[in-house]
């Protein structure tokens, strides 16, 4: 082994602590300042990523300032109702009904009857009802004549007159009857006796 002349170097006092630059002990608040850079970069990433999520999204709605203001949510308006311009058919002599028509009726409800009710109320006048029975959904609101035909829309309008309730709706959901009627609590409110 090769050995070296002693100079001042090697002459370091054992009371110093520190060995080299790296091995320095940290200054003090440098561990808070890497926090509040981290908080800084995540708050930045939340607002950059929310502000994209509204541009994309329509349900997420988010403004950042001094880059433009947000367009106004429009006001809703309320669009009058049309008249209907069809005219109510009751009597089934009046209609051109086809072959075999009958009148589904559903009950759309937890009330026992309903449909009973409703048929009561249809064949007085002459309608032929066919089945009457539960509706696979129990909570209907309102009641609904369904009319498979475009040509049945008087007929459908006279269903509901003669309910005293409900509205008619052009629909397919039904292809073996041409006419069904699902009866909600808007009829269980005037059928009850």
């Amino acid at each position: 082994m090769a050995e070296y002349t002693p100079d001042r170097f090697d002459e370091v006092a054992d009371s110093l602590s520190r060995v080299g630059a790296h091995r320095a002990a940290p200054a003090r608040g440098r561990t808070w300042i890497a926090v509040a850079w981290a908080a800084l970069a995540s708050g930045a990433l939340v607002v950059a990523g929310l502000y994209g999520l509204s541009l994309i999204s329509d349900r997420v709605t988010f403004e950042l300032p001094g880059l433009g203001t947000a367009e106004p949510m429009p006001t809703p308006t309320e669009t009058p109702s049309p008249t209907p311009t069809v005219v109510p058919i009751t009597d089934p002599a009046l209609a051109e009904l086809p072959a075999g028509f009958t009148i589904t009726v559903l009950n759309g409800t937890e009330v026992d009857g309903l449909g009973r009710a409703a048929r009561d109320l249809l064949t007085p006048p002459g309608w032929r009802v066919g089945t009457v029975t539960s509706a696979a959904q129990t909570d209907l609101v309102e009641t609904v004549v369904f009319y498979s035909d475009p040509a049945l829309e008087g007929v459908a309008a006279g269903m509901v007159e003669l309910l005293g309730t409900g509205v008619w709706e052009l629909s397919d959901a039904f292809p073996g009857a041409p006419i069904t009627i699902a009866v909600g609590a808007d009829f269980a409110a005037i059928a009850a006796p």
